[in-house]
């Protein structure tokens, strides 16, 4: 160690902050110029600050109260690491980062721990007195995490400003707190520091004199004077062999005579006040190191204490007095006590060097996520985008990755529906049958009974025939179990993959999403191939009325409570939204003339039958077609298939490596490019890319890339909801990487959060930017200045994740000020909405 110590002078402790700093910062410039220091690299500084201040993080900390006569102003509140930047700043000629804040008792505590790993306490005993312990991490409530310790700086000084030792203080220590610059602050301090022993002494002296105990009774001016006794004459009055003579010659110094029983007496005002302080020190450090020998169930404790401070070092007897009280007040820990030869300073920069490469892991860290943060520009984009999406989607020529399929569901329920139906929902892993009982009138209800049954990965990736097989071997279950067989119910089956409708009753698979891949079904409608599988069966029939997607029967469950829901989103497995659109705008079932089929590149189109086109009644119902279709109050159902935005390359700018990764392994390579980034099936996946990416730069689980972090899909997205939740402790988290194979550190439990958060925002800001789409171009449709709509949602991420609801319903907010949008939660699903669809097509399309 290099060092040079510089001088405070005495006007800049009760003048501006700003020039208290600047003169340290003066000094540093005058350090690193002497020592001829390489300027041309950035240095790693340690700002040692012995004073209370709150600490976030360890390169900031703001100043609680000063202490110790400082009284430098504009200081207080503020952060001190930012005020010697400032100052380091106009001085100029210094390129530093300041990296660690640090107190004095902890930097001490970590100098005597470079030589001795069992130094666990510091304890400053000088101008000022304080301690620091290591702490477990679960008993600091402030800080996030549960496993290892943290140095916790007690501030003990500030013990009995609550009144706790008000039986123990004298009429001495009151007079000496009214005189500080602190009155009524720093109790115990007062009562131990160097600051004040030696008042301490003189105040004893003074009243001893004045009621003639000594000195004859003479109380000279010098002796009536604030600060002509110190903590360094106390000292030097209770050396071991001249003690008395160092006490004579103090006492002349004063302008007195004394005896040489005035003498002994004043030695031991001297001891008692010193003693008292040894022993007060002694009292604390015994509290802290039973606390740990607890925390930590131990019998016996070995524990080193790493000391400083003036009086620690120069009072001879202090030392010893100490240990000895300590040893006997706590005879189960077995005490070792380390003078810090280099004060705090050496410590200090070790924490500064571990700083140094934590703070480089740290930006490694943000720069990989950096990735995944979205800015309301790019949010702005995103909704950009999707608007296009939507609106190119409703044309009737070329193709469009916003697929905006017609759901041919003319309006949301009215309250008049009712009877039994039956209702099936495919949609993920889990396929369900439910039974609906719907009630109108005065005792308007609706009632379910459902079962759920697994699809195994097999039957979802295996044939058309095997898969619709599966279902309606599920379906005669459920029947068998309501004992229903023999009754011809009216069903509505909701299928949650991208469907090409042209009527309610029909539906021709576009794509397979969500890890289905089953043969021979893409191209064909699926309503044909459950019929033909009830018809293998052949042991119940069913009358099929309606397909929807869940997205649909969402809308249509939430909008049987709230006449206002005109939005279906569905954020789980998968993501998709629908919407009710103006009929108008729909032109891929735009009404061909002359009986010719538009050039509409394959796409959906109304078609009339030979039986139509023989109806004499043909060009008046074609008129009056048209005529609804041009009414601005006739809606359609639009599933939007959303998830297909990006397929053209239009999100290129913010897909990320991690993105293009987990599209590789997919099943749909360069499809469904928009779900891949919100949806429950990827999210995980997207995670664990970026884990793996950190893992392999060195910067998670000690470089250590294990199997179980290479297999795809080990990371569930339940986890992210789990791990991102608020009442879950770190030490849970770590836990969860346990069960993955994953042995991790408190930081990298700390950085996995981290990810995990990074990953669901971006997700719940795209479905946001998404939402804020369809808001504003359902009001621009309706030509309103403000829009007031519900969206009924379902799915396991909107419902279980901590955080996606309330940032999805955050970015609309900021995206669609003219809207005010409610989420409401569809507590039965999407299979009641397939039933109302079922009810409300029996009863037929509504007539504007």
């Amino acid at each position: 160690m290099e060092e040079k110590t510089y001088p405070i002078p005495k006007e800049l402790l009760n003048g501006k902050g700003s020039e208290l700093f600047d003169h340290v910062s003066e000094s540093l410039k005058d350090f690193v110029d002497t020592n001829n220091i390489d300027l041309e690299k950035k240095h790693p500084l340690g700002f040692t600050f012995s004073f209370p201040c709150h600490q976030n993080t360890l390169n900031q900390g703001v100043l609680l109260n000063w202490t110790k006569n400082y009284r430098a102003r504009g200081v207080q509140g503020k952060d001190v690491t930012r005020a010697l930047m400032e100052s380091i700043q106009r001085t100029g000629g210094m390129d530093v980062e300041l990296l660690a804040l640090v107190n004095d008792t902890v930097g001490t505590m970590m100098t005597c721990a470079f030589d001795d790993p069992y130094c666990e306490v510091g304890l400053i005993i000088g101008t000022g007195t304080n301690a620091c312990y290591m702490e477990e991490l679960r008993h600091i409530n402030l800080v996030e995490g549960d496993e290892g310790r943290m140095c916790v700086n007690t501030e003990w000084g500030a013990f009995g400003d609550d009144g706790a030792l008000k039986d123990y203080i004298t009429d001495f220590d009151r007079d000496i707190d009214a005189a500080s610059a602190t009155p009524g602050k720093q109790i115990f301090e007062k009562m131990i520091s160097g600051l004040y022993l030696g008042e301490l002494v003189r105040l004893v002296v003074l009243k001893m004199a004045k009621k003639g105990l000594l000195f004859e009774g003479r109380a000279p001016d010098a002796l009536r004077t604030k600060g002509k006794i110190t903590t360094a004459h106390v000292a030097s009055m209770e050396q071991y062999k001249d003690g008395l003579r160092n006490t004579r010659a103090i006492l002349e110094d004063l302008g007195l005579a004394p005896s040489d029983d005035d003498c002994v007496a004043v030695q031991h005002v001297s001891t008692v006040v010193s003693f008292r302080s040894s022993n007060l020190v002694a009292a604390g450090l015994a509290a802290i190191l039973t606390r740990v020998r607890q925390n930590r169930k131990l019998k016996t404790l070995r524990i080193t204490v790493g000391v400083d401070g003036t009086v620690y070092r120069t009072h001879t007897q202090y030392a010893k007095r100490l240990h000895k009280v300590v040893r006997r007040l706590v005879p189960d820990c077995h005490v070792r006590f380390v003078l810090s030869e280099s004060g705090s300073s050496k410590g200090a920069a070790m924490v500064t060097a571990v700083a140094q490469r934590l703070a480089s892991q740290r930006r490694q860290v943000d720069e990989a996520l950096s990735s995944l943060k979205l800015t309301q520009e790019h949010l702005g984009y995103v909704k950009f985008r999707m608007r296009a999406g939507l609106e190119a989607g409703l044309k009737s020529q070329g193709p469009s990755p916003v697929k905006m399929l017609p759901a041919y569901v003319y309006r949301t329920p009215d309250g008049t529906e009712h009877g039994n139906y039956l209702a099936l929902d495919l949609g993920g892993t889990n396929f369900r049958v439910l039974l609906v009982k719907i009630r109108s009138g005065l005792s308007r209800s609706v009632r379910l009974y459902n079962k759920i049954y697994a699809i195994p990965l097999e039957v979802m990736q295996g044939t058309g025939e095997e898969l619709f097989d599966h279902i309606v071997q599920c379906i005669s279950d459920f029947l068998d179990y309501m004992g229903m067989k023999n009754t011809r119910l009216p069903l509505g089956f909701t299928f949650s993959f991208p469907c090409y409708q042209k009527a309610i009753d029909t539906g021709t698979l576009v794509s397979w999403t969500k890890g289905f891949k089953a043969t021979g079904c893409q191209g064909n409608d699926v309503v044909d191939m459950l019929r033909e599988a009830i018809k293998r069966r052949n042991e119940f029939d069913l009358d099929i009325v309606a397909i929807v997607n869940d997205t649909v029967g969402t809308m249509m469950s939430c909008a049987y409570e709230d006449p206002q829901c005109e939005i279906g989103l569905i954020a789980g497995t998968g993501s998709n939204v629908c919407y009710m659109e103006e009929l108008s705008n729909v032109e891929k079932i735009h009404v061909p003339q002359n009986g010719k089929e538009g050039g509409n590149g394959g796409k959906v189109e109304e078609e009339r039958t030979e039986a139509q086109a023989k109806d004499g009644c043909e060009a008046g119902e074609e008129e009056e077609e048209e005529e609804e279709r041009s009414s601005p109050n006739v809606r359609m159902c639009i599933n939007t298939e959303w998830g297909g935005l990006g397929e053209d390359g239009c999100l290129d700018d913010i897909i990320t490596p991690y993105d293009s990764a987990v599209d590789r392994e997919s099943l749909n390579q360069g499809k469904q490019r928009f779900e891949k980034m919100t949806s429950g099936l990827y999210l995980g996946e997207i995670v664990r890319q970026v884990l793996l990416d950190l893992t392999r730069r060195g910067l998670l689980f000690r470089g250590h890339v294990t199997e179980a972090l290479k297999t795809p899909g080990i990371f569930h997205t339940k986890y992210l909801s789990q791990i991102e939740s608020d009442r879950l402790a770190l030490l849970q988290v770590r836990s969860i990487l346990q069960q993955l194979g994953l042995e991790s550190t408190i930081n990298d439990s700390i950085v996995v959060k981290e990810v995990c958060g990074a990953v669901s925002r971006r997700a719940a800001q795209m479905c946001g930017a998404g939402m804020a789409a369809v808001v504003d171009k359902i009001r621009e449709n309706r030509g309103l200045d403000h829009l007031d709509v519900t969206v009924g949602v379902d799915g396991t991420l909107y419902k279980l994740h901590p955080h996606f609801s309330m940032v999805l319903q955050d970015t609309v907010r900021a995206l669609a000020p003219q809207c005010q949008v409610t989420f409401t939660l569809s507590e039965e699903g999407s299979g009641k909405g397939a039933a109302l669809i079922t009810a409300v097509a029996r009863g037929g399309p509504a007539r504007s």
